[in-house]
């Protein structure tokens, strides 16, 4: 991903619903259950880590039991630790006190619980970056740390590349939380080249790999809050040589994985590509600012964003102050100007007739009055003047470039191109004329656009006539 331009927008819960759902995660919950239990008689390690000794006491403190108890102790315990819930008195000593961090789980604002809870977040990222010592130290008795091929900074980018592309599955989607993601699919998006046809078998061998990598992290950041996640079928990972317990359907692409970004995750993330630079908007980021800001701001936000930031800023305001912020923001003739014009015709759609004294004080502007015409026809409205034919062209031209602008080549737009040369006869005989900085561009398109090679011909020459008439 690059940071310099915009990420599509998110639609995150209310901060006090994720400070819930951060307290209710197992990790933060376990880690404040030992920061409570901990006393004069907690002892740590150099590290910072609990003693041996104190690690069965702390996995009772827990109610946790069984083989992995003494480990889940000791990893809620460091997250207890890099969070602020718990703080070393006396290194030497070994001894603890309580963090000041975690009194603002129970007497501070939501956002404090948050930032508590980002801190874990980090604190369980850095140790899914590092590969699982016990097991290799089980399978190899000992193991040569200096001799691992284990680069720790490309280990932390390549989670930092997955998790990134989850949430640009996640931002695209209309739904929030988005759609389980099929574990494959997730580590092909970071190592398959995107001009590539066929995976090599080379790639196709780093994919599984990476899987089996991701499978053991996101098994260690669901318990965070970061993800929803269903694990790899244990019957897929036998040798082989060994026969499946049970057959196995290889055709079932869930069995391979399927992890989401859960709303709090989302916002995790969120909060962690604006740290890294990222632009990263997120719904209501607009709410309080000026006409122009949110014009411009929705330009690139898809249909469903819009529109929700759009009702989050028409609800702070007057409908009719409103109607008329937006139409002034909506002038210019510089390139990003019929854009702003349509985000400005759909806000204004939201309004309602409260909106129409404004509309009906721009019926002569050059720049509006065709808009103006359109809106208050759709709402009904009497005594609505006819356009000029030049008002007709000049808004169409205006209509297609917000268009191009909006959707790029897009069928709907050939679908608008044609319809236009069709219901107008000696359309491009008049357009190339009309006075609007991107006649020339939307002609250039049309020709471009147009099925029929004839049409298509008349637009290029119409385009080219534009261009002579503008100096270019």
């Amino acid at each position: 991903m690059s940071d310099s331009s915009p990420l599509p927008p998110v639609r995150l819960h209310p901060e006090a619903e994720l400070a819930r759902d951060a307290l209710s995660t197992p990790l933060l919950s376990r880690a404040v259950r030992l920061a409570r239990w901990a006393g004069p008689d907690t002892c740590v390690d150099a590290g910072g880590g609990l003693v041996d000794a104190q690690l069965p006491a702390a996995a009772e403190a827990l109610g946790l039991s069984g083989d992995e108890a003494a480990a889940d102790a000791s990893e809620a315990w460091r997250v207890a630790l890099d969070a602020g819930l718990v703080e070393v008195v006396d290194e030497e000593r070994g001894t603890v006190r309580a963090g000041e961090d975690l009194a603002l789980l129970t007497g501070g604002s939501p956002q404090d619980v948050l930032a508590v809870w980002l801190a874990a977040l980090e604190a369980v990222l850095a140790d899914a970056s590092v590969p699982d010592l016990d097991g290799l130290l089980d399978e190899a008795g000992e193991v040569d740390l200096s001799a691992l091929d284990w680069d720790p900074e490309a280990e932390a980018e390549f989670l930092d590349g997955v998790l990134g592309n989850l949430y640009l599955l996640t931002a695209g989607d209309d739904t929030p939380g988005g759609a389980p993601v099929p574990l494959p699919a997730l580590a092909a998006s970071v190592l398959v080249p995107g001009d590539m046809g066929e995976p090599s078998n080379d790639v196709l061998e780093q994919v599984s790999d990476a899987m089996m990598r991701l499978d053991d992290q996101f098994r260690m950041l669901e318990p965070v809050g970061l993800v929803e996640y269903q694990p790899v079928d244990e019957a897929l990972m036998v040798d082989a040589d060994e026969e499946p317990a049970a057959p196995v359907d290889d055709t079932d692409v869930s069995r391979y994985g399927m992890v989401r970004l859960t709303p709090l995750g989302l916002y995790g993330m969120r909060a962690r590509l604006l740290e890294a630079g990222f632009q990263a908007p997120a719904v209501g980021d607009l709410a309080d600012k000026g006409a122009d800001a949110l014009l411009d701001g929705t330009a690139t936000f898809p249909p469903a964003a819009a529109q929700a930031e759009t009702e989050q800023w028409l609800q702070r305001r007057e409908a009719l102050t409103a109607a008329r912020e937006l139409l002034a923001a909506a002038r210019g003739s510089d390139t990003g100007a019929p854009l702003r014009r349509l985000r400005c015709q759909q806000a204004l759609s939201l309004v309602g007739p409260a909106a129409e004294p404004a509309l009906r004080e721009v019926l002569d502007d050059a720049e509006l009055g065709g808009l103006a015409r359109v809106w208050l026809t759709e709402q009904g409205a009497t005594d609505v003047p006819a356009p000029s034919e030049a008002m007709v062209y000049w808004l169409t031209i205006d209509t297609v470039a917000a268009q191009l602008a909006a959707e790029g080549n897009s069928e709907e737009l050939r679908a608008l191109v044609e319809g236009l040369a069709q219901q107008h006869s000696g359309f491009f005989a008049a357009v190339w004329r009309v006075d609007h900085p991107a006649t020339a561009d939307v002609l250039e398109a049309m020709g471009r656009l147009h099925p029929d090679k004839k049409v298509a011909k008349e637009a290029r020459k119409a385009a080219f006539k534009a261009r002579s008439q503008q100096g270019g």
